[in-house]
């Protein structure tokens, strides 16, 4: 994965010592952070939003006719809010990005 200026020009091939070759990727995982290549650092989050839908679904089908709403929303800051939210420190957000983290949440 390239990232930079010269991100879209073609690379030579690189090789290891026992003479396999290593793919030229568009993104890669790391600690579960999605990296694109781009012209500069970006992140992915439509992984770490299809996670928040999993779990805001899983949390929700359990307490759903049993729990209170306050209850409801407590269990969706502790659990789910963390898997969104994860690893964003590390990224630069760009305002369509942070749009689509708000709308989210706005949806919940």
């Amino acid at each position: 994965m390239r990232t930079g200026a010269r991100f879209r020009h073609h690379c030579s091939t690189v090789s290891t010592l026992d003479g396999r070759e290593l793919r030229w990727e568009e993104s890669i995982r790391y600690l579960d952070v999605h990296i694109t290549s781009a012209k500069a650092f970006a992140c992915l989050l439509a992984n770490a939003k299809k996670s928040f839908y999993r779990a805001f679904n899983a949390v929700f089908g359990k307490v759903a006719g049993v729990a209170s709403e306050e209850v409801s929303v407590e269990l969706l800051k502790v659990k789910c809010l963390p898997v969104l939210l994860y690893g964003l420190e590390a990224c630069p957000i760009s305002n369509k990005q942070f749009n689509s983290l708000d709308f989210v949440l706005k949806g919940c």
